[in-house]
């Protein structure tokens, strides 16, 4: 067998293709977020009122703002979008955006009170920028968010320093070394929660590592559907230890067969959705909400993978195997966006993100434990894309396996044309 070199050529040809697919889509797509990076949304909030200084009304909110907006000219990387408060609160709770650099009311007032020649009584509250994270829309794109509104927020206080300074030397008295070192830099940047995600959400991952786990069983469970139903057909052995079981050969056509297991494939998604909920929920204690809906869901994807991988193995055989685990694992996870964020991909992946199952799956996930099961978050999306692949992989399925019915392919020859079925054996191997 060894010496034979098509046992070789087609191993090592199969290797060699999952090899390089794998690691050019798992590492393409990761390599180099922040080369990648372009508009990834950020929530910009100025709510200062002004204030009144050296006879006119200034407002160093909309000077802040501007800056942003002039750096952002020539840097496309932060969509950031100008809102209010409440908007930003709420795109923050819907996972539109991954952070927020918000001005205060009072922003231009304590900022002007540190240049005022005569400082009010008591000690006055300092100049404050706070970037908001979103670690529910994923880690890595929040951490890039926080990182980008930090930046900016220590280019306004930079520059508002400077004016400071500029005032503080017009005035008669010099002012000392400690407090012109305050003045260059006045503004505190502070970095808060803007959506905070339960202590056991592994950090905005288990949205991803859930729908991962749904992905696996569909995929794992139509493997398994699959060697039953060919089994129980008769079609196959199969093999307990040193024991063969081989079922008498039931004759039947392609499109049958599909349906039996597709049929099989529903029933089973019951069981194993409701195991994999009770195994993260009940026994790993992860942090959930919405058990029916989540329930639902769970059962639902698990199917439509499942009965898509159905129709891959019935349509392509034993390479459909192959075909769905580079549709479903290798394009599926680098573009699901769940750990590196669209926006920071290349635009290869970024057009299978449009697509992908996982993705889609991901972000229904990421409304249901996060965001209140709202149906902007993504579950509306997550379940439209989740009926379209289940009508496609119906009509491609049967479409296929009727063509090979009607052209005469069947799996094995009728008897009328084979002459006699295989029988029956049971015994040692």
């Amino acid at each position: 067998m060894l010496r034979r070199p098509q046992l070789w050529i087609g191993t090592g040809l199969i290797a060699a293709v999952v090899s390089m697919v794998f690691a050019l889509l798992y590492v393409g797509g990761n390599v180099n977020p922040r080369g990648n990076l372009r508009d990834l949304p950020v929530a910009l909030v100025n709510a200062d009122t002004g204030a009144d200084a050296g006879g006119r009304r200034v407002n160093l909110g909309e000077q802040v703002v501007a800056g942003i907006e002039k750096a952002a000219q020539g840097d496309k990387s932060i969509d950031w979008q100008l809102v209010s408060r409440e908007e930003a609160d709420k795109r923050l709770g819907r996972g539109k955006v991954f952070g927020a650099l918000v001005i205060p009311r009072d922003f231009s007032a304590t900022v002007t009170a540190l240049a005022a020649p005569q400082p009010p009584a008591g000690k006055p509250a300092p100049p404050v920028l706070t970037v908001l994270t979103n670690q529910a829309a994923g880690s890595i794109g929040s951490s890039m968010s926080s990182q980008a509104a930090q930046k900016a927020a220590h280019a306004a206080s930079a520059q508002i320093g400077q004016q400071l300074l500029q005032q503080a030397a017009a005035q008669k008295t010099p002012l000392p070394t400690a407090a012109q070192l305050k003045l260059a830099d006045p503004v505190t940047v502070t970095v808060a929660d803007g959506h905070p995600v339960g202590s056991r959400s592994a950090m905005g991952l288990s949205a991803f590592y859930y729908a991962l786990v749904l992905i696996v069983c569909g995929m794992l469970g139509a493997n398994v559907v699959n060697s039953q139903v060919d089994t129980a057909l008769g079609y196959v052995h199969t093999d307990f230890g040193p024991f063969r079981k081989r079922e008498p050969v039931q004759h039947t056509s392609r499109v049958r067969t599909l349906a039996i297991g597709m049929a099989l494939m529903l029933g089973l998604s019951v069981v194993m959705g409701t195991l994999v909920e009770v195994a993260t929920v009940a026994v790993l204690d992860m942090d959930a909400s919405h058990l029916g809906l989540l329930w639902l869901y769970s059962v639902a994807t698990i199917a439509v993978v499942g009965i898509g991988s159905l129709a891959l193995f019935a349509a392509f055989g034993t390479p459909g195997m192959l075909l769905a685990t580079i549709v479903f694992i290798a394009m599926a996870v680098p573009s699901s966006g769940a750990t590196v964020p669209l926006q920071a991909l290349p635009g290869f992946f970024r057009a299978l993100a449009e697509f992908e199952p996982l993705r889609q799956i991901t972000e229904g996930l990421r409304s249901l434990l996060y965001y209140g099961a709202q149906a902007d978050a993504g579950l509306t999306r997550a379940w439209s894309a989740m009926g379209v692949a289940f009508v496609a992989a119906l009509a491609f399925g049967f479409a296929v396996t009727r063509l090979y019915d009607v052209r005469g392919l069947h799996r094995i020859p009728h008897p009328a044309a084979a002459g006699s079925a295989a029988p029956a054996a049971t015994g040692l191997a």
